[in-house]
Formats: structure tokens, C-alpha cells, sequence
């Protein structure tokens, strides 16, 4: 059983980990040059019943809380003058919430915790054609070809994989860009002092500014905005941005200000909430290639989730594979689903005229579970 997983990230590389510990063997083909060639993005909040319960069935519990900030869990969410409107503080030094890890910190912990030879790094998939005789074989960038028995997608929002089991549209969510603020205790203590050890939203009118802080001391700084508000090449110069935020508390606006990187601004997309397929032999989909949806906290979590519950299908009945596929798949549908709708109602909620009123009543109804924007 030759399994082929596409895309090194989270989801990826936690299934590759938990088919270890079960003794099958899997290759992981990741478009990057190695594991430092990009940023990896912001925080992580794990969720008990998800991402967490994941790196227990991996063996990695002990190492996550090696790594993990608690105290990263605290949430302030604040209006355009700068009022506090909900402030939550979580239990000092517990792992009983959603504490909060770097992605990079993440990924590093799944990569060291791997055969060094499963990953195979520079590898872009193209094209996967199905074998005559069962199986795939994969042509990547360059010309580089493989083959493999059993092929899972973690190709994220545009994957190459999904299209061989069903084609759905992406339907725009939102705009996002992003900025980071280095060293930020010592260049700029009033706007850690403004942070905090966690998250800051500043909620407006069909407008989030946020802040998160990382492990190595800086912030990553987030601006969501609702799609098609602003096209993308308008929001990459910080003037442009002010410009939107004109009329706010300056010491908020200072976030945008005191940024060290140039802005990225993102088209963010999601699957029908309903998205599913027929099972077919020999390949199936984890993350946002099964389900992308709004980026409120889930995204990752069920990511993890479905690698450590196919992982263990197919550990279960090696067997017959595809039995395990289509048992796996038929689980996955029914979590999601309800999952995915509830982060589209959130993710309306948050950029609406009447967000900040809604997200008050929110947080005041589950006061110790922030999601995140990341």
C-alpha cells in the first residue's frame, strides 16, 4: 500500500505521522523548498475534541505542550474608539482551553517527528492520471513523475487533487491582508501593552482590524474586509489602508502604521457547505481540499482530525483501503457539515454592519471559546 499525500502542511504531515506510529509507510510531496522557504502564517488555537485530540493519536501531546502559550488564548475585542467590549482571560498555565502554538512551531514538531526521508520537498503536483491496473500516477512541476496505490489530497483551498472527485466552485468569503510588526516589546511597547499575550480584534462596520501575538516576539497584524469591497492591488500600500481605517482610535491604527512588512492582501474562498462526493478507489481528500471553509478557527482543526481519523481507517482494514476510504469519507461528511455552517454564520456575523453588537452576545453566550481569525 503505496500512499501518496499531496501538500506538507498540517494536515499532511499529521497523517503521515499517525500512519507511522501504525507502521505504514507514506510519502509526502510538498511544493517547498524546504521547511524554511516561506512564512507559515500566524497562531493556532487547538481545540480539545479536534487538533489536540489529533496530536494525542500521533504521540505528540507532551511535545504540543512543550510549545504551547495558554496564556496566547486571551481575547480582547475592542470598538473603532478604542472600548473595551469583551476581554477574555484564560486560566493561567492551563491546556484545558485552546491554547494557542505558531503554525511554524506546529509544523516543525510534525516534520521532527517524521522518518527523514517522508518528505520529498520541491515537489509541485500538476497532474494525477489514473493507472490502468489501480492507482496514480503524479506528474509535478519540472517533469518529475511517481506513482503510489492510494493518493490523499492536502493541497489546500486550489487542489490539484480535488477535481478528481468532485468540482465545486470557491465562492468568495471576504479580503484579507496581512502585516507584521518585528520585536514589537522593544520597538513598540505600547502596542504590545495593547495586544496583550494573545489576540485583539477591533471590530467596525463591515471591517476587522486584528492583531496576534507570535512566539518570537512580534505581531502578526490582520486587516478582513468583505470581498469585492476593495480590489486586491488598492491594499497593498499602508496609505491605502489608513485611508479605510480613517476616523479610528490612533493607538489602533498604530498597528497598521508600525508594520516592517509590505501588505498582502488575500482573496479568502470557501466550498459549499455541503460539499461531498462519491467515493472512488484509490483516492480521497483531507483539510481544505475536502471542505475550505471561513477562516474562524476550524480550518486546521479538522484538518488534523481528518488525517488522524483516516489514518487510523486505514490502519484498521489494510486490507481493503478503499472500504476504509469510504467509511472515513462517510464520517468526515457528517462532522463537517454542520461545522462548515456555523463558520459561515460566523464569518457573516464578523463582517456585517451590526458585528460588533453581534459578537458581544457571542462571546457573552461562550465566554471561554474565542475563535480565531486565523
Amino acid at each position: 500500500m503505496r500512499i501518496a499525500i499531496a501538500g506538507g502542511g498540517v494536515g499532511g504531515l499529521t497523517l503521515a505521522r499517525v500512519l507511522h506510529l501504525h507502521g505504514i509507510g507514506s510519502v509526502v510531496y510538498e511544493r517547498d523548498a524546504d521547511r524554511t522557504a516561506r512564512s507559515q502564517g500566524g497562531t493556532l488555537d487547538l481545540h480539545p475534541e479536534s487538533g489536540q485530540r489529533a496530536l494525542a493519536e500521533a504521540g505528540l501531546a507532551d511535545s504540543f505542550r512543550s510549545q504551547a502559550r495558554p496564556e496566547g488564548e486571551e481575547h480582547r475585542i475592542l470598538d473603532p474608539n478604542g472600548r473595551v467590549l469583551v476581554h477574555h482571560e484564560p486560566q493561567p498555565g492551563s491546556f484545558s482551553g485552546r491554547p494557542e502554538i505558531d503554525r511554524s512551531a506546529l509544523r516543525d514538531l510534525l516534520l521532527d517527528s517524521l522518518p527523514g526521508d517522508t518528505v520529498v520537498w520541491q515537489r509541485r503536483l500538476v497532474a494525477a492520471t489514473p493507472r490502468p491496473a489501480g492507482g496514480w500516477e503524479l506528474t509535478f512541476q519540472g517533469g518529475h513523475r511517481s506513482d503510489c496505490d492510494i493518493l490523499v489530497g492536502a493541497d489546500g483551498a486550489r487542489s490539484i487533487v480535488r477535481p478528481l472527485l468532485v468540482d465545486v466552485p470557491l465562492s468568495p468569503v471576504s479580503t484579507v491582508v496581512e502585516l507584521a510588526v518585528s520585536d514589537v516589546d522593544r520597538r513598540h511597547p505600547h502596542l504590545a501593552d495593547l495586544v496583550g499575550p494573545g489576540n485583539l480584534w477591533a471590530v467596525g462596520v463591515n471591517q476587522i482590524l486584528s492583531a496576534q501575538r507570535l512566539g518570537d516576539g512580534s505581531l502578526r497584524v490582520g486587516i478582513s474586509l468583505r470581498a469585492g469591497d476593495h480590489p486586491l492591488d488598492a491594499l497593498r500600500d499602508k496609505s491605502a489602508l489608513l485611508d479605510i481605517f480613517a476616523g479610528w482610535d490612533p493607538r489602533l491604527t498604530a498597528l497598521i502604521e508600525a508594520a516592517d512588512s509590505p501588505p498582502t492582501p488575500r482573496a479568502i474562498e470557501a466550498t459549499p457547505t455541503d460539499t461531498r462526493w462519491s467515493s472512488r478507489p484509490g483516492v480521497t481528500l483531507i483539510g481544505d481540499a475536502a471542505h475550505l471553509m471561513a477562516p474562524v478557527g476550524e480550518g486546521a482543526n479538522q484538518a488534523m482530525l481528518d488525517a488522524a481519523e483516516l489514518a487510523a481507517r486505514l490502519a484498521a482494514d489494510p486490507a481493503d483501503p478503499d472500504a476504509a476510504i469510504r467509511t472515513y469519507e462517510d464520517a468526515m461528511f457528517a462532522r463537517i457539515h454542520p461545522i462548515a455552517e456555523m463558520s459561515a454564520r460566523v464569518q457573516a456575523m464578523m463582517l456585517s454592519p451590526t458585528a460588533a453588537d453581534d459578537i458581544v452576545r457571542f462571546f457573552t453566550r461562550r465566554p471561554a471559546e474565542p475563535a480565531s481569525t486565523t
